[in-house]
């Protein structure tokens, strides 16, 4: 169970920590199982045992993981310091606004392959399974505060289960992890 709230990064130590896609191939699945090793992580994301020590070691340095209880060396069990993260570059000089383009960068490259690996086997899935996946977009005309809005709305709804991930006994039969991915853009301005 993660033992702080949500957390908005500015330092762009801490952002460039966030750029490299290994990094949150870890982060997702330490999150997604509440908890895991070096050897796990390993086996889990196909890199070695040492590799993945050190990247655990850079998310534990800038406080994104921290030690769970038991194990010891590289069978340490690691779990997410915070429910989540946001960062932006607004009000960062340039190194902080590079540090946070890097991390989006990093978060979206990651994202995108997991999205996509994950639709390529969609169809292999029960069919109850697959109405519930899949994509879907909309464009509506809204203010920056109604997205904000939207988006404390639609982190309320998902917070209703959160219990499930740090508890497993919690989870109804059936229950697999399902990974929400929420982006608003808009488009540039015209120049006029």
């Amino acid at each position: 169970m993660p033992s702080k709230p949500r957390r908005t990064i500015t330092d762009p130590k801490e952002l460039r920590a966030l750029a490299h896609p290994l990094r949150w191939k870890l982060l997702e699945l330490i999150n997604r199982e509440g908890r895991a090793t070096a050897t796990q992580c390993a086996r889990e994301v196909g890199e070695s045992v040492a590799n993945c020590s050190y990247h655990l070691n850079i998310l534990a340095k800038y406080d994104y993981i921290e030690a769970a209880e038991g194990g010891a060396g590289r069978e340490k069990p690691w779990r997410v310091v915070h429910e989540g993260h946001n960062w932006t570059d607004l009000g960062l000089d340039i190194e902080g606004a590079l540090a946070a383009e890097a991390a989006s960068e990093a978060y979206l490259e990651f994202s995108f392959a997991e999205i996509r690996r994950r639709l390529r086997v969609a169809s292999l899935e029960p069919d109850h399974w697959r109405e519930a996946i899949g994509a879907s977009d909309s464009n509506e005309f809204l203010t920056a505060a109604e997205v904000l809005a939207m988006q404390e709305e639609i982190r309320a709804i998902m917070q209703r289960h959160r219990d499930r991930r740090d508890n497993p006994e919690l989870r109804p039969e059936g229950a697999r992890p399902v990974h929400f991915f929420l982006t608003t853009t808009v488009p540039p301005k015209p120049d006029k």
